[in-house]
């Protein structure tokens, strides 16, 4: 009788709960349960709890393609992936009561109303006798992990990043999470899953994703992505990473957003990189440096919890932001009149994607040239970015926007010509994104409302028709964006 207890008892399953991090390799939630010996049952759960926040459209577009690639990958080891929908706690104590789980793991998630969730989860799974285990499978360094010399939240990048890399070279001495082994042991009995159909995430009628045809999502692609950037454009990533028409940036920001790819993963195959060609070490050490920007914002998304909703800087709480929905119509649609501008956002409705110095120049022109509220901005990206993230979306909105940490100073306004000319001089970009413009030579591309006449009727350009007049005087805007900045601090003296 007790033989049969203890094998029934070894027999209890252990849920593997999947958030941003569908992947199987360096997994740490899940290979803990892996070596524990017991079936596991895989879980990913559509969280609908009216506190968490909805992903955005293109997210969905990118979840429903990587949860294909996560179930064929379970399913080639014996497994299957669990689909279930609702309030997240619910389910997961749902599935524990159905399937007498023995434990749940999962990795550690960043967002104040996640880490309520989970630490309430957490103490009402104990208190059931039930195990519970969170890993770290997102992030080098975590945010309770490091702090400045006076014990608070850094609140700079480069001290940050500086006392970051020390922690992380002696964490990088920790072997990996052990690869996944070729067969998951399944459990006696599998619950019952939704299916993918069920959470129509894939956009219908009409059907506005065409044009996301060059993405891989899974863990697959995401490693085939890292292992292209470090073949073909790694050594020039320094010097090319501004310029928008060259292909020299990773694209793995979608990739890292749903875990496909962890940042250790990242970390050490850059170092082997910078092993077998030191001539590009510095290339890859400024790419490094741009995981480390996104290390710092997931850092002040947990220290800062309202950074999502509230200025970091709490004087920008008053400033003057304007409502005009028809600029910010004209923003979304890349109807500005400002080719660099209207470029961006085209590719954005395009592809899902937007190269990072556009992304800088389109949110600039929205907050400073517009006097929109980021919010406005931080919204619309959220939804149509594949790579949306809460960290990143609402740290990068906020720097723009000059009311976040180590944010650019407000009197830094972009000039749209003047990016263009320095980081589009041919005009790949823009010709690519904003065809109307194309046989314009490069010296009107960038600023067309300043051309001769005879220059935009040889390219089939007339000015208000064909594509629009600014929507706003570049030297007006500027001024008035820097009479805000006046008035708020006027305000706060």
């Amino acid at each position: 009788m007790m033989d049969a207890t203890r094998q029934s008892e070894a027999l209890r399953p252990i849920l593997v709960w999947f958030r941003n991090d569908l992947r199987l390799s360096d997994n740490p939630a899940l290979a803990a349960a892996v070596a524990s010996g017991r079936p596991v049952i895989p879980v990913l759960v559509d969280d609908r709890s009216p506190e968490r926040r909805p992903r955005g459209a293109a997210s969905a577009w990118w979840l429903d393609r990587s949860l294909d690639a996560l179930a064929q990958s379970l399913h080639a080891r014996g497994s299957r992936l669990i689909l279930r929908s609702g309030d997240a706690t619910k389910v997961v104590l749902a599935l524990v009561a159905e399937t007498k789980a023995h434990a749940v793991y999962w990795n550690r998630l960043y967002a104040a109303d996640q880490i309520a969730r989970d630490s309430q989860l957490k103490s009402t799974l104990r208190a059931a006798g039930v195990e519970v285990k969170s890993f770290n499978s997102a992030l080098l360094v975590e945010p309770f992990e490091i702090v400045n010399g006076s014990g608070q939240p850094f609140k700079v990048f480069t001290p940050f990043w500086r006392a970051a890399r020390g922690q992380i070279r002696g964490q990088m001495q920790i072997p990996p999470a052990a690869p996944t082994s070729d067969t998951l042991i399944a459990p006696a009995h599998w619950p019952s899953s939704e299916t993918k159909a069920d959470w129509r995430l894939s956009p219908q009628n009409p059907d506005w994703s065409q044009g996301f045809v060059d993405w891989r999502p899974g863990e697959a692609g995401a490693q085939t992505a890292l292992q292209v950037f470090l073949d073909r454009a790694a050594d020039q990533y320094g010097a090319r990473r501004d310029y928008m028409a060259d292909a020299a940036t990773s694209r793995l920001s979608p990739h890292l957003a749903f875990g496909e790819i962890g940042t250790r993963q990242i970390w050490r195959a850059v170092m082997a990189a910078q092993e077998r060609r030191p001539e590009a070490g510095a290339s890859l050490d400024k790419f490094l440096s741009e995981i480390g920007w996104r290390e710092f914002s997931h850092h002040l998304l947990y220290q800062f919890p309202d950074l999502e909703r509230r200025a970091f800087k709490s004087s920008y709480d008053a400033f003057p932001w304007r409502s005009d929905p028809k600029a910010l119509r004209a923003w979304k649609r890349g109807q500005t009149g400002y080719p660099l501008v209207d470029a961006g956002m085209r590719e954005l409705w395009t592809t899902g994607y937007m190269h990072n110095r556009a992304r800088m120049i389109c949110a600039s022109f929205l907050v400073k040239h517009l006097l929109i509220d980021w919010r406005d901005g931080e919204a619309h990206f959220w939804d149509t970015l594949v790579d949306a993230d809460r960290a990143n979306n609402a740290a990068g909105w906020q720097w723009v926007a000059g009311s976040g940490a180590d944010a650019a100073p407000y009197f830094r306004i972009f000039s749209p010509m003047g990016q263009g000319e320095r980081f589009d001089a041919e005009g790949g970009y823009v010709r690519r994104w904003v065809p109307e413009l194309a046989r314009l030579p490069n010296g009107a591309l960038h600023a067309p409302w300043l051309a001769e006449a005879n220059v935009l009727q040889a390219a089939g350009v007339r000015l208000g028709e064909t594509y629009p007049l600014p929507i706003v005087d570049h030297s007006y805007a500027r001024q008035r964006a820097l009479d805000a900045l006046a008035s708020l601090k006027a305000a706060d003296a």
